[in-house]
């Protein structure tokens, strides 16, 4: 349990882990004072961006020529990272919906953090730990000033905001899931 350990530390998962659970309390304290109303997906957005940005910071290590040169193998290990971390942001937005503040579906909550963990694991895997977060930054300053999804293209655009069920929305998350997750656990950070 050891290794568990000063992973977890090297990786800077306490502090994420604070973050999200500050992002969420702060996002379920807006939330009881009335907001936009239960149909509005930005603030449960911008709650699980907040905590898949958190998130990324422990995506790259202290060293990586030390990180490649490892005699463990790091595929699945990243990958559980970019999955866990992923499960981690999703509950901490249902516990907060558990505690009075109906904000998000489950199935909403689970699409975006899924699709969140990929864009943050395919920036790492882009553009290094360091920078992991301007992906879905980017994604999500985009999405909440684009246009009304009125075709395809635009669905694929603002799929964070699309509700549950959303065919354009869906896939695309599971694309960047799928996506995301493969190259970061494959390639690892970049330098």
């Amino acid at each position: 349990m050891r290794w568990l350990t000063l992973y977890a530390r090297s990786r800077q998962v306490p502090a994420s882990l604070a973050a999200v659970v500050i992002s969420a309390v702060a996002v379920w304290a807006l939330a009881r004072d009335g907001g936009e109303g239960p149909g509005d997906p930005r603030l449960p957005v911008l709650v699980l961006a907040t905590g898949a940005m958190a998130a990324s910071i422990g995506l790259g290590g202290q060293d990586l020529a030390l990180d490649r040169t490892a005699a463990i193998r790091w595929v699945p290990r990243r990958a559980a990272h970019v999955l866990l971390a992923g499960a981690v942001v999703g509950t901490a937005l249902l516990t907060v919906r558990t505690m009075g503040g109906d904000m998000a579906t489950t199935a909403f909550v689970v699409r975006d953090s899924a699709g969140l963990m990929g864009l943050v694991a395919l920036g790492a895997a882009l553009s290094g730990g360091q920078y992991a977060w301007t992906l879905p930054f980017s994604w999500l300053s985009f999405s909440f000033f684009a246009p009304p999804p009125t075709s395809a293209p635009m669905q694929v655009a603002t799929w964070m905001l699309l509700p549950p069920g959303t065919a354009a929305g869906t896939w695309t998350a599971l694309v960047l899931t799928v996506a995301g997750t493969a190259a970061y656990a494959v390639a690892g950070p970049r330098r």
